[in-house]
């Protein structure tokens, strides 16, 4: 695998390195050994998916608080999405920064999200498929998020937004700080 860093520190975009032959490709998706080298968090606990089945689908910003807090890899399956992490955690130069990126079934790359980091998506297509692999398990009274739209964060989404769960809608908007 090969670990393109991003503008948020500890964030990497996962890209695999496939052998190929005449059947077709292998790659690692996941390996403890060269997650440990650059610093990563290399315990992954629980796996889980969403599927959305129209193209805008907006999901997030999530995140769980601490002492609950959770690294996630997370690959597009099926489909496109528009991946975005937002840096929250306190003291960091990148604090409130957000970064988005296109993962799809097609590109077959991942996002780590570090601890102390949002996440959210846009579908890009429909039927889209997301697996999460997170290094600790769902705490629902541990689970936080901002409003998508926050202006502090700045997104800029690619498509209008729509199909978003009545919680996302719900979910605090942060202003921009002064």
């Amino acid at each position: 695998m090969r670990f393109e860093n991003t503008p948020l520190g500890g964030a990497f975009v996962l890209e695999i390195e496939p052998l190929t032959d005449e059947r077709g490709f292998f790659a690692r998706t996941f390996c403890r050994e060269e997650f440990e080298k650059h610093g990563l968090e290399p315990e992954l606990v629980q796996c889980s998916i969403s599927l959305s089945r129209e193209r805008g689908t907006l999901r997030g910003l999530h995140f769980q608080a601490a002492p609950h807090e959770e690294a996630r890899v997370v690959r597009c399956t099926r489909g496109r999405i528009y991946d975005v992490i937002v840096d929250l955690r306190e003291g960091s130069d990148t604090r409130l920064r957000s970064y988005g990126t296109e993962l799809s079934a097609e590109n077959r790359r991942q996002l780590y999200v570090p601890e102390g980091f949002a996440h959210g998506f846009q579908t890009l297509e429909p039927d889209t498929e997301v697996l999460y692999q997170m290094s600790t398990a769902y705490v629902p009274e541990a689970a936080r998020g901002y409003h998508y739209a926050s202006p502090a964060f700045a997104i800029a989404w690619p498509l209008p937004p729509v199909n978003v769960s009545p919680r996302d809608q719900e979910l605090e908007s942060l202003p921009v700080p002064e």
